[in-house]
């Protein structure tokens, strides 16, 4: 005699044997409720950080953006590629004084190995940027660099800009003084 259990059902096969119906596959993660205790707490990620979250809504208003989405992809592609061209100790202060999420972007860059003047750099986030001109990547350049003071302090701006060719203080919203000859 063959014992059937509610949660498996006998399939009846040719010959009078049964067997046990295969396991049901269970639903997609998305539509099966978890007990609340036996899932772990999500990881903050970007999006959650609150610091992320201040960083891009600063750049969404100094650059006009209509969306969040589009605020946060172009501070990615700026601070990336500001990522290149700081070094040294003020790379690591820059990364320690940036929300988690942005300091990874700028820590995760190889070091160029030649630096760029401001024009170039400004160029090389437009070929980074879909549909960007040199002046749609002026304006997205500088509303990204442009918060960094009031983030991470004057002093450290001005640290990176004594190591930056001339020309990337208009990029940070500074006057660019040159002394006289």
């Amino acid at each position: 005699m063959t014992t059937l259990t509610p949660q498996k059902p006998a399939i009846p096969q040719p010959g009078g044997d049964v067997t046990p119906a295969p396991e049901p596959r269970p639903a997609a993660p998305e539509s099966r409720p978890a007990a609340p205790e036996s899932r772990p707490a999500p990881e903050p990620g970007p999006a959650q950080d609150p610091a992320w979250r201040e960083l891009v809504d600063a750049v969404r208003e100094a650059g006009q953006y209509p969306t969040r989405s589009e605020a946060e992809s172009v501070t990615r592609v700026v601070l990336s590629a500001l990522g290149g061209h700081v070094v040294g100790d003020e790379r690591v202060d820059l990364a320690r004084a940036l929300p988690e999420e942005a300091a990874r972007v700028v820590a995760s860059q190889i070091p160029a190995t030649r630096s760029l003047t401001a024009a170039e750099f400004v160029d090389s986030v437009a070929a980074r940027i879909e549909g960007a001109t040199p002046a749609t990547a002026r304006w997205d350049v500088s509303s990204v660099l442009s918060v960094l003071p009031s983030l991470v302090g004057d002093e450290l701006v001005t640290r990176i800009l004594d190591q930056l060719p001339p020309g990337y203080a208009l990029l940070f919203g500074r006057a660019e003084l040159t002394p006289a000859a």
